[in-house]
């Protein structure tokens, strides 16, 4: 719109001739100015900040030879046949469970004998996966649930050479693993910056989903210190993330791996638009304790502890919320030697601040054990400082859990549990014919008090004995209704009552 430019006397000598109010030409003069103020100018618009996408091919050129497919292989065990040629062990079993007592040819102690030697029987495949090539000399990085409990690990790499590889080690904790291949002058990818990583920033992911080798996918950073875990603040992504991507790099428009795909946000199992991938910083700290020791070493303060509710911090005087509650101190461990009690909050750690009841297990387990640190706790409407020796974690057992799928999803649901089937061990140690354990606690599960290591044995009336019937019960739960759980807790089972967000 141009601005006009008005005759004042032309104006005056028209109003006047047609006898008409000088307050006409006041109000033209007014809406002259009005007008140049109200126009805005062209040179003045506000540049966009976004211009078009972004192209990714010299990226993929770039970094796609440095990404492998992982296959693994379990070998069938033969089967087991008894010398006195009575029932085998598996219709014992069967009827043990289900009519309670022995039945002629069932003796309670029989001795099995394989048929074939000691480490016979073939070689099947059992998973797919991927990784990336961490050093020039054969060190490549993938998740640990991807390799853990095979026989044989096999490695393609983008030149389709198959080489076996040997797993060097695996963390089962923060599921990081590091396996070696035989080769040399391999294409190694540069670790980025975690620090420098931005929410919104695009990147992109290449692995083999559903085994389909170098697919890549793109989506940019949702958000970054996301809790799922005790030990890992994930970043999460909208880049497409399936099963067999696992393990996979995560990259950033430099080139540079910043993250390892892990996990994904789904009700089917399938990716749903949201994704999580173990930050390089952390995952570089467990690769190198990997390769130089072949495990990882943690440090450990021996207490139980839970979120500080706001109203809990507004009825002690602590004000904001913030720290880690101490539910329960270790009898005879560091906490309690330090003098650490239940009901202390723990604000800071060894000069750290604990914002979050989960900042501090990643806090203390990147402590060396040994190491002396100082604790700032809440007690009783006074802070106080304490001393701790920090103690040592002991290491995960490398066995094979039972996984509902190749890829361990966080569920997705109204209480905030993200759950995984019990191994066989587990069950037989808790004496239970099912259930699930649940692995982190957010949300309104954190609120009515689970964590870690519970076994949920049924959702509502409903009872769960796997992955998928803990999904279809809690899938019929409704938002900001209260449902009960049956929940075994080491020796004792309880109900508990979790009361829905909306």
């Amino acid at each position: 719109m141009k601005t006009m430019t008005v005759n004042k006397k032309l104006v005056a000598a028209v109003c006047a001739a047609l006898g008409m109010s000088v307050s006409i030409m006041l109000w033209t003069q007014s809406v002259q100015a009005q007008s140049s103020v109200n126009t805005p100018s062209v040179s003045a618009a506000t540049a966009p900040l976004v211009k078009g996408l972004p192209d990714f091919t010299a990226l993929v050129e770039a970094v796609g030879p440095s990404v492998v497919n992982i296959r693994t292989m379990e070998r069938v065990r033969p089967q087991v046949e008894q010398v006195d040629g009575t029932m085998d062990p598996d219709m014992q079993e069967f009827f043990r469970r289900f009519f309670g007592a022995p039945f002629p040819g069932m003796p309670q102690q029989p001795q099995p004998r394989r048929r074939g030697g000691q480490g016979d029987g073939e070689l099947r495949p059992s998973g797919v996966g991927s990784g990336f090539i961490l050093t020039t000399d054969g060190f490549i990085m993938t998740n640990a649930h991807v390799v853990e409990g095979a026989d044989e690990v096999l490695v393609t790499l983008a030149d389709k050479r198959e080489l076996k590889a040997k797993v060097v080690g695996l963390d089962k904790r923060s599921d990081v693993a590091v396996v070696k291949v035989p080769a040399t002058a391999l294409p190694a990818l540069k670790v980025g910056d975690v620090s420098q990583l931005k929410v919104g920033e695009w990147v992109i992911a290449i692995g083999s989903p559903f085994g389909l080798e170098n697919t890549v996918t793109a989506g940019i950073v949702s958000a970054k210190q996301r809790d799922t875990g005790d030990y890992l603040p994930f970043i999460q992504t909208d880049v497409a993330i399936n099963p067999g991507n696992s393990g996979g790099p995560l990259i950033n428009m430099r080139g540079e791996v910043v993250g390892i795909n892990s996990q994904i946000y789904s009700r089917s199992g399938g990716y749903m638009g949201i994704s999580f991938s173990i930050p390089m910083d952390e995952a570089m700290r467990v690769s190198d304790q990997i390769r130089s020791q072949g495990h990882v070493t943690r440090g450990r303060v021996g207490v139980q502890i839970d979120q500080v509710s706001p109203e809990v911090a507004e009825s002690i005087g602590l004000g904001k919320a913030r720290g880690a509650l101490v539910r329960m101190v270790e009898s005879g461990g560091p906490a309690e030697k330090a003098g650490l009690q239940a009901g202390d909050i723990i604000l800071q750690f060894d000069g750290k601040p604990i914002d979050k009841a989960s900042d501090l297990p990643r806090i203390v387990g990147n402590t060396r054990p040994g190491t002396k640190a100082d604790m700032q706790v809440f007690r009783r409407g006074a802070q106080r400082k304490l001393t701790v020796t920090v103690g040592e974690l002991p290491a995960d057992k490398v066995q094979a859990e039972a996984r509902a799928s190749d890829e361990p999803a966080i569920a997705n649901n109204v209480l905030g549990l993200t759950v995984t089937n019990l191994s066989v061990e587990q069950k037989n140690k808790l004496r239970v014919e099912g259930g699930v354990r649940v692995t982190a606690a957010q949300g309104a599960g954190a609120r009515a008090g689970l964590r870690e290591g519970d076994v949920v044995l049924a959702v509502g009336n409903k009872q769960v004995l796997q992955v998928a019937d803990f999904n279809a019960a809690v899938s019929t739960v409704e938002p900001g209704k209260i449902v009960s759980l049956l929940v075994r807790r080491a020796e004792t089972v309880q109900y508990v009552l979790v009361r829905t967000g909306r």
